[in-house]
């Protein structure tokens, strides 16, 4: 009944995404935008077409036309020879309104109205950087919602979001927001604050965060690194707890994404039916054939990896308990995905960004190249297969026309250079340019 659910609103969305394209090109001709390229990346073909004309109207991409055609004064042309064009890229894995400080960089208390202010410009800085999509993936609350709101209204300019608000723990695990505290300095939290125990309070908390406006689910099934508790990797959800999370999530057209460092933890999530599985520290084989058969997506956050495994060498940079953790974990994040790239399992690019600084996003293609993957699947993780996570392929995620015009450009071609992607120099979401650094 899940998949005919599932079926049944992928048939709705297409119906309504085709009808709005029939509508929008019926619209009187306005001005509209044309580009020059002197290469495009195809991630669908995965080639590099040379020489195009790419044309604008109303957000969309409405041509592409080999070589360069000719634009009158009425409509804009932004040159791009030069310059490597690309579909926007896509972060399935930030946390704004949050960047992690060394004990003694740390201040006694941060408000949550400052965490909102600070994700304005976390937002803005991973727009320049060039991903005008991302999945906010668990934060303090409405953090998220309320940007991803403000950003759709125009009061603020950043990527288009996806959110799962905040993040669902089990009592003492990673995500729980009273770890640490003393026993008398916090209210037990409930189902609705995001703590569960039991597939009863599976589906509270589910429909708390539907109530609250989330577009998905996130999951803390097995310990976490910067938690202040001792274990990084143990399962901390029971099959029937994960299972009442998906039933619940899939009734409610929400995706699911768990974070998980331990093989037992994944493997239950897997098998309940998740979306994606964030970091797989200690991914076993096992659990990638489980993802293979499933069409589970692996998100896995070796940015972060590489962060927490840097700051573990510095004394007091972590607390105690956090520390052995960061020092075990990090290391082995980009040794899974190697070899989960090279068994076959369908790799989404994330980078956990919030852990380290915001705009830093770009390392990751670093990263992925170095473990194994080629360029060209580098960039096809960040736009096409995010999209088809996202379950917004139809309308996203490559420069195919038809699609909404997100698109950023580098000098050069990144697929010989990946330290290119740190310098995007374009930037365009919805067919609005938003930076264009010459």
């Amino acid at each position: 009944s899940t998949l005919s659910s599932s079926s049944a609103a992928s048939d709705v969305y297409k119906r309504q995404y085709l009808f709005s394209l029939l509508f929008l090109l019926s619209l009187p001709i306005s001005a509209f935008n044309v580009i020059y390229t002197s290469e495009y990346i195809d991630v669908l073909n995965e080639k590099v077409i040379l020489d195009s004309s790419i044309t604008i109207d109303k957000g969309l991409i409405v041509s592409i036309d080999s070589g360069y055609i000719e634009v009158d004064k009425t409509n804009s042309l932004i040159d791009l020879r030069g310059y490597t064009l690309m579909p926007g890229l896509m972060d399935m894995h930030v946390h704004f309104g949050q960047e992690y400080l060394s004990k003694s960089e740390r201040p006694g208390k941060v408000e949550r109205e400052t965490a909102a202010i600070m994700a304005t410009q976390h937002a803005y800085k991973t727009l320049k950087a060039g991903f005008t999509t991302v999945r906010q993936v668990g934060d303090s609350g409405m953090v998220a919602i309320s940007l991803r709101d403000a950003i759709n209204a125009g009061h603020v300019i950043g990527p288009r979001i996806f959110t799962s608000g905040k993040s669902i723990a089990t009592t003492g695990g990673h995500a729980d927001p009273t770890n640490g505290l003393a026993s008398g300095d916090y209210i037990y939290p409930t189902a609705e604050d995001g703590v569960i125990n039991g597939p009863y309070d599976a589906y509270a908390a589910v429909r708390q965060r539907y109530k609250d406006g989330a577009d998905g689910i996130k999951l803390t099934v097995t310990g976490g690194v910067l938690s202040v508790a001792k274990s990084g990797d143990n399962p901390q959800f029971t099959a029937e707890e994960v299972v009442s999370v998906v039933r619940a999530a899939k009734d409610y057209g929400m995706w699911v994404a768990v974070h998980a460092h331990g093989a037992e933890g994944m493997k239950r999530a897997v098998i309940a039916g998740v979306d994606s599985v964030e970091h797989g520290t200690f991914m076993t084989e096992e659990v990638m054939d489980l993802m293979i058969k499933n069409g589970t997506y692996y998100v896995p956050t070796i940015s972060a990896g590489e962060f927490v495994a840097e700051k573990a060498k510095i004394d007091n940079y972590f607390p105690d308990i956090v520390r052995p953790k960061a020092a075990s974990v990090g290391p082995q994040i980009a040794a899974t995905f190697a070899k989960a790239y090279k068994r076959g399992v369908k790799i989404a690019f994330g980078t956990d960004a919030g852990v380290q600084a915001h705009g830093t996003n770009w390392r990751e293609f670093v990263y992925m190249s170095e473990n194994g993957m080629p360029a060209i699947e580098t960039i096809k993780a960040a736009t096409i297969e995010t999209a088809k996570l996202l379950s917004i392929d139809l309308t996203h995620g490559s420069i195919t026309v038809g699609k909404v015009a997100d698109l950023v450009a580098v000098k050069g071609n990144p697929l010989d250079d990946m330290y290119l992607m740190q310098d995007i120099s374009f930037v365009m979401k919805g067919g609005e340019s938003v930076f264009f650094n010459r």
